[in-house]
């Protein structure tokens, strides 16, 4: 009957959660005043991303679903200096009428795909080649040894996030992707892809909030209004 949160529903948002996921063994996390690492919030408001930060600290997971959350201190503020041509890219996505986004996403991948390090970016190159390739295995060698050297890399993260995701290691996936938008707050991709785990563990709230972060920063990105709207009727359907 512990609050985690201090929010009667959000408590109860989380505790069902884990309920649902949990197939084995169950406990309480009791100490989560150490936490360092700071999220910063986009558009979606508090309560989204404690959910997210905290959903790992009730349960342990299972074969599928493994613990190894860590939970994140919410801080709001800026944190886009020197990424004015990022911001042109980002500024050009929002127009309506936008024929070339394909190139303009491109250049968005380019810029977060460079480490400043050749090693590092021939780790993120070797394991997304082992991820195309299904070798699941060599990428998270490879992506692995990649976070482990360069932390503050966001793009390690959320390629070692994809991977998991492929191996339905749902837990290890939302805690890369935690690590990735701590990095990267604008990550629409980590984003989308978090909403898509959290449709998986029939979460549809949380998920259409990461579907409508993913879609305030990329309105052109192929499914992504669909499934905001598809997300949008089951909320709608379960708040009658």
């Amino acid at each position: 009957n512990r609050a985690f949160t201090g929010n009667v529903e959000l408590d109860r948002s989380v505790k069902a959660t884990a309920q649902f996921l949990r197939q084995g063994s169950y406990r309480s996390c009791d100490d989560i005043a150490h936490l360092k690492t700071p999220l910063i919030l986009i558009t979606t408001g508090l309560d989204f991303y404690e959910y997210v930060a905290r959903l790992g600290t009730v349960m342990i997971f299972s074969k599928h679903i493994l613990n190894g959350f860590v939970a994140a201190q919410l801080t709001l503020g800026a944190a886009f200096a020197g990424e004015a041509e990022l911001d042109a890219l980002f500024e050009r996505l929002l127009q309506p009428e936008l024929p070339e986004w394909e190139s303009v996403e491109q250049d968005i991948w380019e810029e977060w795909s460079d480490s400043g390090s050749p090693a590092m970016d021939l780790l993120l190159q070797r394991g997304r080649e082992a991820m195309e390739e299904k070798d699941m295995e060599a990428a998270i060698e490879h992506l692995t040894a990649l976070v482990d050297h360069a932390p503050d890399f966001a793009e390690g993260w959320n390629a070692r996030a994809t991977v998991f995701f492929g191996m339905e290691e749902f837990g290890q996936s939302i805690s890369d992707i935690r690590q990735t938008l701590a990095l990267n707050p604008r990550h629409f991709g980590a984003l989308q892809g978090l909403g898509r785990i959290l449709e998986e563990l029939d979460d549809p709230e949380n998920a259409l909030k990461a579907y409508q972060a993913a879609f305030a920063l990329h309105p052109h990105r192929p499914g992504l209004k669909e499934s905001v709207e598809r997300v949008e009727k089951i909320v709608s359907g379960q708040s009658i």
